[in-house]
């Protein structure tokens, strides 16, 4: 049993609790920490939770607190984790890990150096259809992986500090979009290294400093390319959808807004619907279990677990730092229209990969590209000379089975 103390209860923190407390898990939550009295006793008396406190380091310092889930806003994530480190507190943390790359390394070096443990809770690459997917690729389902797509967008998120450029870093790249680069490492391969970062951003249509749409292209050094779509100024709901094309197969993912449960309200009896969702009225696109869908229970069980056997969980402050440094690399390449590389001082994974060869041998003197059944069974095979270059096309006449 870990003993959790939880900074921050507002939105995410209630998220977590849900995950930790309401599925009668064996890891209880003994400490709050809010900035505001109101919001930690009104979470204390919600969660049945021990002790409430106003001071971030007597809740971590406090002698309930096992280990610290971080909830709380970007610009307080590096103060919140040094404290951590300072009492040796195992540490797990919301995204993005930073601002920036520059504060995600000093957070990610810190904890190495304490020796405590530090999880990244990128609960997007726990859901169930995206741990199911990330399997099917290690399992070579869909072969080598050349492009993964993953798309976040709704109105716009919820509290104030998410709208201020310097207190969270950025918009809707570092709000949603460390969530789609983090799932494209995943297909990719998390040891392949980011090279370059080419991305469009722009400001259309809230009056903010930061920008409230984005689209961005990742190339790794292994020739595949990862792209982000995201936006605050979506409507209709919170739209997560992930593609992901590989040489043998391809996946699709929507693991949100269109999932199968569909209803129709008048707007009678008006509740609750799903995170973002606009309106209670008319048809309606609710999730029947939130917490579940979006990851929160196997991001858990995956850290606790991970902390218990000595083992390091599948998303750690490291790969927190990563995606950090692909969104810097991001917000250069929008202001200067350019290519612009990622800058890793710390990497870990592989180095000197190459582009796998895209030739495939038809016969001696042939490459192979592309062979297709036509409707009247034939089958064309497409194929180029090795030396001429002349593509040629090939037909095989197949049995008519009509008349």
């Amino acid at each position: 049993m870990v003993k959790i103390c939880i900074l921050g209860g507002g939105f995410i923190g209630r998220f977590y609790a849900e995950s930790l407390i309401g599925r009668r898990g064996k890891d209880p939550v003994k400490v709050i920490y809010a900035r505001r009295e109101e919001t930690a006793k009104r979470f204390s008396s919600d969660y049945k939770v021990a002790h409430y406190t106003t001071d971030m380091e007597a809740a971590i310092s406090h002698p309930e607190t096992d280990m610290v889930v971080i909830a709380l806003p970007n610009y307080v994530h590096e103060e919140a984790v040094m404290l951590c480190v300072k009492h040796k507190k195992p540490v797990l943390c919301t995204k993005p890990l930073g601002r920036n790359a520059e504060e995600a390394l000093r957070m990610t070096l810190a904890c190495e150096k304490a020796g405590i443990f530090a999880g990244y809770l990128e609960d997007l690459c726990y859901t169930p259809k995206f741990l199911k997917s990330v399997k099917s690729v290690e399992s070579g389902a869909i072969g080598r992986v050349l492009w993964a797509k993953s798309r976040e967008t709704h109105p716009g998120p919820h509290s104030d500090w998410f709208w201020d450029l310097e207190k969270a870093g950025g918009g809707a790249i570092v709000d949603l979009g460390c969530h789609c680069i983090e799932i494209a490492r995943n297909f990719i391969g998390k040891d392949v290294l980011p090279v370059e970062v080419m991305c469009w951003a722009d400001t259309q249509v809230k009056p903010i400093e930061a920008e409230d749409h984005a689209i961005g292209l990742v190339k790794y050094e292994n020739g595949a390319i990862g792209q982000f779509e995201v936006s605050w100024t979506f409507r209709g709901g919170m739209d997560l959808r992930d593609e992901v094309m590989g040489t043998e197969g391809t996946i699709w993912i929507n693991s949100f807004l269109r999932t199968g449960f569909e209803m129709f309200s008048s707007g009678e009896g008006t509740d609750y619907v799903a995170e973002k969702a606009e309106t209670a009225a008319g048809w309606l696109f609710p999730v029947g279990d939130e917490a579940h869908e979006l990851g929160y229970p196997n991001m858990f069980i995956d850290m606790f677990d991970a902390f218990e056997n000595g083992a390091q969980p599948r998303e750690t402050f490291y790969d927190g730092y990563v995606v950090n440094a692909i969104i810097d690399a991001a917000y250069k390449s929008a202001k200067t229209k350019l290519w612009e590389p990622v800058e890793l001082p710390v990497w870990r994974g592989k180095r000197g990969l190459t582009k796998p060869s895209v030739y495939t041998e038809y016969d001696k003197d042939h490459w192979f590209i592309k062979e297709e059944i036509l409707p009247n069974k034939d089958k064309k095979i497409i194929i180029k000379h090795k030396t001429t270059g002349e593509v040629i096309e090939k037909r095989i006449i197949g049995k008519n089975t009509t008349g």
